[in-house]
This record gives structure tokens, sequence and C-alpha cells, in this order.
């Protein structure tokens, strides 16, 4: 079974798996709550699918929050 889109075209996009498990989640909720449309046209109807597929096609994007200097 193929993984799409795959985790390696998927880490091009993040920093570290958290941060794309956290993008995904986020993401997915959105969707489900009917808040945004898919930016993309997905293979997939599933919310936590479609925002990876977006996250690999480059349609979302995120920002990590600065932190303060001590």
């Amino acid at each position: 079974m193929m993984l799409y889109p795959p985790l390696e075209q998927l880490m091009q996009r993040v920093d570290t798996k958290y941060t794309l498990v956290v993008v995904a989640a986020k993401r997915a909720r959105d969707l489900m709550a009917g808040k945004d449309q898919p930016r993309i046209d997905a293979y997939s109807d599933k919310p936590v699918s479609i925002a990876l597929e977006e996250i690999a096609a480059g349609a979302v994007y995120w920002e990590r929050p600065r932190t303060p200097a001590r």
C-alpha cells in the first residue's frame, strides 16, 4: 500500500513530523467544521487526507510563532 502523498514530499514542506501532525490536524478540523473548502482537487474525500494533500501541494502555509528572548 502506497501512502499518498509520500512522507518525503510532506517533509519538504515542514520542519518536523510533529509540525506535520499539528498542521494537518488543524487543517482537517477546519475542513470538518465547514470553515473552509478544500483548496485543491484532492484524490480523497477524508479531511485528514485532504489536509495532507494540501500541505504537499503547498496550498497550506504555517508559521512558527516567535518566542521572546530571555
